[in-house]
């Protein structure tokens, strides 16, 4: 199915460029006439700074959209890494499903050419990327309820807990063959930082000790293999896949979760981590950002509490869809009849999100450490110029990402992650000088 999927595409598939997009686009009534006005008039830039894709702005007298083209391969490595052009029709068929279930938080899709691997979408404009907003120490006011929102409920329901088993099992058929995507995943985040691979690159000489530690460290390997398992095993719902802090455009007033291409049924706590990972990141990040000691300590602070709110926002939201929107076939409510059958499942449902939470820890812990010590690094602290400091925001960050990672379950609540957080911020590692 996924290959004969990828051999149609690819008989008819050409890679478009800029000069290409306004006669394209001019055909479709839905991208015409949102920007409106003569072909000649629109202008179009590849604005793509992404690892994988090609992506177009384009503007009218009306109005603007977003163009995004998959290419054949990984465009962060080259044509050596082929990639296959079907992880377009997975990240179409996500955002139909996501924009049903949280409309307004995901771009609208205008259309979507299979045979082209392409996607326009609405322009989302004045958003920048949310990555860039908290470097550059922005707050946002609804990021916290909006991305808790997100995640309870397209992980809910997506869900067993919410659908039947029959439809369950239709739906992870739908994306099963996004296995390339997953296996990028499977090799970056859980494997390659703790073997010699070719790709993996961290800031040398500095961090050469850790590397090597953790290269050896056979607890370590232990509990990422675990998680590893239960990324391959355990299709508990409709995952974004790459839920990053990149992975998200913010104003003071919007916030739209982009790019799901990653997707496919998988555990919950894989985006629940890898969103608390990186807002970890960004705190841990922020001493090397300053022009003086403690200017960011307050920015820090509120990107801890972020980090907070969400988790607590999560838990209260899921638990509250699961207490008012169970239609699954899990957790049968007919086991369940009457106030004592309420309560003891009420009990259940706490005991099922404290699991979700260590999942969230452990996989937040892999997350940090894929990208410090394998590839595609976060410019949280690639942008610090300085190495030697960029070193010492990483250490710190290592040291909390393999305590998450090998002892998830000492971490009882979210303030006991935001409180390690805080603690091996002030650990000076011995390279500090």
């Amino acid at each position: 199915m996924e290959g004969s999927r990828d051999t149609a595409i690819s008989g008819r598939y050409r890679r478009l460029a800029e000069a290409d997009l306004p006669a394209y686009l001019a055909g479709i009534a839905a991208t015409r006439e949102r920007l409106g006005g003569a072909p000649s008039q629109w202008s179009v830039t590849e604005v793509g700074d992404g690892n994988l894709n090609l992506v177009f702005i384009v503007k009218g007298p009306a109005g603007g959209i977003a163009v995004k083209q998959a290419l054949p391969f990984v465009r962060l490595v080259g044509e050596s890494w082929p990639l296959p052009l079907s992880r377009a029709h997975y990240e179409h068929l996500a955002l139909s499903r996501q924009w049903e279930i949280v409309p307004g938080l995901v771009p609208a899709v205008l259309h979507y050419d299979a045979a082209l691997a392409l996607t326009a979408m609405e322009l989302l404009e004045p958003h920048i990327i949310l990555r860039r907003g908290l470097i550059a120490g922005t707050r946002y006011p609804r990021l916290a309820n909006d991305i808790a929102r997100f995640q309870a409920r397209t992980l809910f329901l997506t869900s067993d807990l919410a659908l039947g088993a029959a439809e369950k099992k239709a739906r992870i058929a739908e994306f099963a063959g996004n296995h390339a995507l997953c296996k990028i995943t499977e090799d970056l985040v859980f494997t390659d930082p703790y073997r010699v691979a070719e790709q993996n690159h961290w800031t040398q000489p500095f961090l050469d000790p850790i590397a090597a530690e953790f290269r050896e460290d056979l607890d370590l390997h232990v509990a990422v293999s675990r998680l590893k398992s239960k990324f391959l095993s355990s299709a508990e719902a409709m995952i974004h896949g790459d839920l990053h802090t990149g992975s998200v455009m913010v104003t003071g007033e919007d916030t739209r979760i982009i790019d799901p291409e990653f997707v496919f049924y998988g555990p919950m706590g894989f985006d629940t981590g890898a969103m608390l990972a990186n807002l970890l990141m960004n705190f841990l990040s922020g001493p090397g950002h300053e022009r003086h000691p403690g200017e960011r300590a307050a920015h820090g602070e509120w990107v801890l509490e972020t980090a907070g709110t969400i988790s607590e926002r999560f838990r209260s939201g899921f638990l509250e869809l699961w207490r008012k929107e169970a239609r699954g076939d899990a957790y049968p409510q007919s086991l369940f009849a009457g106030d004592r059958g309420e309560a003891r499942l009420d009990i259940e449902r706490q005991a099922f999100m404290d699991c979700l939470f260590v999942d969230t820890v452990g996989f937040a812990g892999a997350k940090i450490i894929r990208r410090i010590l394998g590839l595609a690094h976060n410019i949280d602290f690639e942008w610090i110029e300085d190495p030697r400091r960029r070193a010492v925001c990483e250490a710190r960050a290592l040291r909390l990402g393999r305590e998450m990672l090998v002892n998830a379950r000492s971490f009882g609540s979210i303030r006991s992650v935001t409180d390690a957080a805080r603690a091996v911020a002030r650990w000076t590692p011995d390279f500090a000088g």
